[in-house]
């Protein structure tokens, strides 16, 4: 891609993400969600395979009718209150409907079956900015405007969430469906808390941000899609394996590293708002993602990939990707624990 064209589509999505952060209209709002829809479909195109194109039309769709159904909403809303102010959402039916439609927009259960076509039918860079940069309008819409959802609505959808992005993931094969899984799963722990304490939604978008950009610059550094080729990893990059096993094992939330302390809080936080019963399954959904990430650590460190491959295999590919981007983000997946103290204060 012309790296002027590139230049100016990555600046759109930075604008269309600040004009949503930067507005307290409903129209700015939808207006900076629409900018940034156009401006990551080309990139998806980019490489005019058969399944980029299907994924970019997909997601053209999803989005569009999220930002229908918010314009509806808000409009709906104005003509009610007599303002389109967003702390102004006095309509019950409204305020669903826009809660609906960001739930579309960030792939939350039950409005999750786009994410996981999409993300497989990109390349794994533009996977990440739709997998992190992409949640971030939608989700400060929905801090923004969190008192004035139903809770019940949002407990459901935090669950569910959690759930779905578990089950979803146990036999996927393909790594950017693992991720997509991943991701939904993980936006159902920072919906969940949304009401009760929005800073540990932030804190734990953060988290979540920082280990999936681990994740896949690593699957991009040693071109890696299916979990089948990740059993050929240890023989190329030994200490690649071993920090991508442990950024797996930090997505999944295990003590020592960074992925838990956002889970931990969280946790914590709604058996102080007497739910227990939300917290308990809400752990147990945590449980079953970790099964897929304990697979993918068992194929890349446990196994030994079969050879029968006649040709030489290139074991040390020459790499002209920076590899700075990728030891930061692991370091701060990895070890980033200790800070919790300074977090809670």
């Amino acid at each position: 891609m012309n790296p002027y064209v590139l230049a100016t589509l990555l600046s759109s999505l930075g604008l269309g993400t600040t004009i949503t952060f930067a507005s307290s209209h409903w129209l700015l709002a939808w207006m900076g969600l629409e900018i940034n829809t156009l401006a990551i479909i080309p990139l998806m195109a980019q490489h005019h395979h058969p399944r980029a194109v299907e994924a970019a039309t997909k997601y053209f769709l999803t989005q569009a009718t999220a930002a229908a159904v918010i314009l509806f909403a808000s409009t709906t809303n104005a003509w009610i209150t007599g303002e389109w102010n967003m702390t102004n959402m006095s309509n019950p039916i409204a305020t669903t409907m826009i809660l609906a439609a960001l739930a579309l927009k960030i792939g939350l259960a039950p409005m999750h079956f786009w994410m996981p076509e999409v993300l497989q039918g990109l390349d794994l860079l533009t996977g990440l900015i739709l997998s992190t940069w992409q949640k971030l309008a939608p989700l400060a819409l929905i801090i923004q405007t969190a008192p004035t959802f139903n809770p019940f609505l949002l407990t459901a959808l935090g669950l569910m969430s959690t759930l779905v992005g578990g089950w979803g993931g146990l036999n996927q094969t393909q790594l950017r469906k693992i991720l997509a899984y991943s991701s939904i799963a993980h936006m159902g722990w920072m919906i969940i808390i949304t009401q009760y304490a929005p800073q540990l939604t932030l804190l734990a978008l953060l988290t979540y941000i920082l280990m999936t950009s681990a994740a896949f610059l690593t699957l991009k550094l040693s071109y890696t899609t299916k979990i089948g080729t990740l059993a050929t990893m240890w023989s190329k990059s030994p200490l690649l394996t071993a920090t991508t096993a442990l950024v797996l094992l930090s997505l999944g939330g295990l003590p020592p590293l960074t992925g838990f302390m956002p889970k931990w809080l969280i946790l914590q936080e709604l058996t102080k708002q007497n739910l227990p019963l939300a917290a308990t399954v809400m752990a147990l959904a945590a449980l079953i993602s970790l099964y897929y990430y304990l697979r993918l650590c068992y194929a890349m460190t446990l196994t030994i990939s079969p050879n029968i491959v006649t040709s030489t295999t290139p074991w040390r590919t020459q790499t002209t990707q920076a590899s700075i981007p990728l030891a930061l983000s692991i370091m701060m997946a990895l070890a980033l624990l200790p800070i919790t103290p300074a977090i809670m204060i």
